[in-house]
């Protein structure tokens, strides 16, 4: 039985023998295209090539592409786990043409792949082929089925309708007919009884999709119209765990060794056994899919957080946790003892999981335990919402209620069943659905782009000169309307730009375009597959004039500052913390720098004092940029440049130099490090378990920052009569102010005990009960201190109230003794209906509470009605 590896392999091998240039997966994480997240699919890395955006190095491709999926057909990520084929992150084996071979060879060399070299029963597979559609004048693919026809009998190739046999890339762009081949891996006995043409695409768990061959031929306009690309091209995915599964003879991906030595180290961890409960299965059938999506995006950079692709991360692994809290019983951080298991099952094809096996587990471990917290706080939440539910004489959980459950503190609505269950209760169903429909369409309404199409008024492939030029003739050879948010605004790109497109963290240069007629702002310039678009509020009354275009270059030098600084300060963390220190991350902007790495500890003050003075002497020494442009990969790294895990580079690269700082960049910098002047860190922070983060100024700004901080301190000096030793000035000034506060404290400690005296001497009885009162303009401190003092005294059938007011605020206090409470009075009650009197709302335990309000005016009322509720 051949492993996983050796079926990975073995597929490379066969598309090498086939003229085909094997790559490496590209990040699993997208972090230079707005309009994706993750890579969801083997494509997603040759768009600009399908696009047109970038010209063709090979036309034949193949390789091992890491995915992630969570959204979309099949992939509702609350249903992952509970069958036996579908998962978050997955591997897609696939081999792409650009404009060389097309429907004969994919198909050809599909069915040779998996019937000679793997091995697969011919009998056991069908195959899908478009039937047409009517509405967009398209007949069915009758030229795949007669390639298919020389394999299979004609009663194994199915029509398959637009859903599931025509890929779309998006609302527009490339699209065309695939053909889909299925296996079917039931027992003989069940094949028999019924035909598995019936159930393809028909979501039986052993008659599945492996591979898709994509024939793009079609470009999808916005008007919903198709015309001919101009070069076709193939794209086929095939789902590597599915096929393992085919291979090695399972019925689930989660049997084949893909999976199964993190399930067996998942049992041994909670002391469970694998195949005896079907629950505990989901919950290691989730865990074992989503630890492989945390740990891969880690190694890419992408840390868990509230914020766009970290919040999809921090969903995933919170919902691991769920499980395992849930099903396995698992109230302590464990996840992160399962990476060692990981990385023997993935390991040699990912090295980067060894690489960086430190940094996932102290993150995951960190992530753990935060939300194992959060856990806690929402049941706590549930108990009360509980009793609030019960005491309306309900057995009913609100949905909303159940939905804030799922919404902040991570509560799946079977974990809310589960735990009202224990309590005779349900939820109503209805009400959550109502509230999570709310959210998908606030999600998916501030999501929204309508994008037109692509005017062309000129062919040609955009040159970026912004290395060397601030400003440069420029020519519009495409323009489009875009509308998001119902804000509409023109992206327009150049036969020549010298604008940076946002990439890499530094943001997009802002500048004009020119002409004798008139001068249109660029607001922005973004990076869409790899295309440099710039934003306009308008456009040019004359599209096909010769125009300039101008970067505001006042932006620009700070933003080249603030990277050039970055570099420096990168090469500073690693001389000064040590070389376990690598970027995760890095902002730059004309005002400001960021930059995320790798150290496991708080950075001291002497230690931000000496890399401020590395990174200042650099710049004194005023380093001149030495720049190489187009150096293959092999020889950048021969240099010393750090290739970042997480980050996409093609065979040839940029490489940035100052001195002994080399790096791989494709963003501007300054000319000489001198002009970036100074620099100072503001603030230093830890973003996620043994990642910090630096944020940090140069040059103007750095500057203001100076002549603030000098301002501030002078306003002081002032203050202290411009004292000559200010240090020495404040620390008598907090003495004093100390010792002040020791007599005050005193003084109202003697005040507090007179007045708790005087109500002693007013105390009196209603119906067997000791009734002490304070009225009067007190602070609500003294009102509590002395309710506790007559507590400890007095306790027997004693009842203390207070109804004050401060400063205008007044406020109720209410302590009732222990034998009075167990007598059914209840503080916390009375006290909030009578907070009605003075505006306000309260509340406390049944032996003491508060309320504040806004009306002084109904103390009276309120304390009146508190002495007719105890009566």
């Amino acid at each position: 039985m051949m492993t996983s590896k050796e079926i990975r392999d073995s597929f490379k091998t066969f598309f090498q023998s086939k003229g085909h240039q094997i790559v490496p997966s590209a990040p699993m994480v997208i972090k230079d295209d707005p309009t994706l997240m993750f890579t969801n699919a083997g494509m997603n890395q040759f768009k600009d090539i399908i696009l047109g955006n970038v010209p063709i190095k090979y036309s034949r491709i193949a390789d091992s592409q890491k995915c992630l999926r969570v959204s979309g057909k099949h992939n509702d990520l609350e249903e992952v786990g509970h069958d036996t084929y579908h998962h978050t992150m997955f591997e897609m084996l696939g081999n792409w043409s650009f404009g060389d071979y097309f429907k004969k060879e994919a198909i050809e060399w599909a069915w040779e792949y998996l019937t000679e070299v793997i091995k697969l029963d011919k009998d056991r597979l069908y195959v899908t082929v478009f039937e047409g559609s009517a509405e967009d004048g398209l007949a069915r693919d009758d030229e795949a089925a007669g390639y298919w026809e020389k394999y299979l009998p004609a009663d194994k190739i199915i029509n398959g309708s637009k859903k599931d046999n025509f890929w779309e890339m998006g609302d527009t762009g490339p699209c065309g007919p695939c053909s889909e081949i299925h296996v079917d891996i039931r027992p003989d006995a069940d094949r028999a009884k019924v035909s598995g043409v019936s159930l393809v695409n028909n979501d039986h768990p052993q008659v599945v999709e492996i591979w898709n061959l994509v024939f793009m031929q079609f470009n999808r306009k916005a008007d919903k119209s198709l015309e001919s690309l101009p070069a076709k091209v193939i794209d086929t995915g095939m789902g590597f765990e599915r096929l393992c599964m085919a291979v090695q003879g399972k019925i689930s991906n989660y049997d084949t060794d893909v999976f199964q030595i993190i399930i067996k180290a998942i049992a041994e961890l909670t002391n469970s056994e694998y195949g005896k409960d079907e629950k505990k299965d989901i919950a290691m059938r989730v865990i074992a899919d989503h630890i492989r999506t945390i740990a891969f995006s880690i190694t890419d950079g992408q840390l868990p957080s509230n914020a766009k692709a970290g919040y999809v991360i921090r969903r995933i692994l919170r919902r691991a946790v769920r499980y395992g809290y849930t099903f396995l019983d698992q109230h302590k951080s464990f996840m992160h003892k399962l990476i060692p298991a990981l990385i023997e099952t993935m390991g040699d094809a990912y090295p980067e999981l060894i690489k960086q096996q430190t940094l996932i587990e102290k993150v995951i471990k960190e992530e753990e335990e935060s939300f194992l917290r959060t856990l806690e706080t929402g049941i706590k939440l549930l108990d009360k919402q509980i009793t609030e539910t019960k005491a309306k004489n309900s057995t009913v959980l609100n949905g909303a209620d159940a939905f804030v459950l799922y919404d902040t503190y991570g509560f799946p609505l079977d974990l809310t069943e589960l735990i009202l269950r224990e309590n005779n209760m349900s939820v109503d169903n209805a009400g959550f659905d109502v509230e999570m429909q709310k959210q998908k369409e606030r999600a998916r309404n501030a999501a929204v782009v309508e994008t037109g199409d692509w005017t062309v008024l000129k062919e040609g492939d955009p040159e970026f000169v912004g290395y060397d030029f601030t400003e440069c003739e420029a020519e519009i050879l495409r323009y489009r309307k875009v509308k998001q948010k119902n804000n509409e605004f023109y992206q327009i790109v150049f036969n020549r730009t010298p604008f940076y497109a946002e990439m890499g963290g530094q943001v997009g240069d802002s500048g004009w375009l020119i002409n004798d007629d008139e001068k249109i702002e660029i607001i922005d310039t973004k990076r869409e597959n790899n295309l440099a678009v710039h934003l306009a509020k308008k456009l040019p009354g004359d599209l096909t004039a010769t125009f300039v275009a101008r970067i505001n270059t006042e932006n620009r030098t700070a933003s080249e500052c603030n990277h050039t600084a970055t570099h420096l300060m990168h090469e500073a963390l690693r001389e000064i913390l040590g070389n376990h220190v690598e970027q995760k991350g890095s902002f730059v902007s004309p005002s400001v720098l960021r930059f995320d790495f790798s150290h496991f500890q708080k950075l001291t003050d002497e230690e931000i004092r000496k890399i401020e003075r590395y990174v200042t002497s650099k710049i004194r020494e005023n380093i001149t940029l030495d720049e190489k442009r187009c150096v293959p990969i092999s020889e950048a790294k021969a240099m010393g440049a750090m290739a970042l895990f997480g980050e996409k580079y093609g065979d040839e690269v940029r490489v940035v130099r100052f001195g002994d700082s080399v790096e791989l960049c494709g963003g501007t910098h300054i000319s000489s490090t001198g002009r970036i002047g100074s620099f100072r860190i503001i603030n230093e922070s830890s973003i996620a378990a043994g990642i910090r983060r630096i944020e940090a100024i140069t040059a103007d700004v750095c500057e203001d920052y100076f002549y603030t901080q000098q301002d501030i301190l002078a306003e002081i000096k002032s203050l202290f009569n411009n004292a000559p030793n200010l240090t020495q000035a404040l620390h008598k000034f907090f003495d004093e102010n100390l010792e002040m506060k020791k007599k005050m404290e005193e003084y109202v400690k003697e005040k507090t005990a007179q007045l708790k005296d005087l109500v002693i001497s007013k105390k009196q009885s209603i119906n067997g009960m000791d009734l002490f009162i304070l009225k009067g303009s007190f602070p609500a401190e003294v009102a509590k201190d002395i309710a506790f003092q007559l507590r400890g005294e007095f306790t027997q059938n004693s009842v203390f109230i207070g109804a004050t007011d401060s400063e205008n605020k007044p406020m109720l206090t209410l302590m009732i003794s222990d034998d009075l409470v167990a007598g059914g009075l209840n503080a916390s009650q009375i006290i909030r209906n009578a907070a009605k009197h003075i505006q306000g709302g309260g509340g406390g335990q049944p032996h003491f509470a508060t309320a504040g309000g806004k009306d002084a005016d109904g103390l009276a009322k309120a304390m009146d009605e508190i002495i007719e509720k105890i009566k």
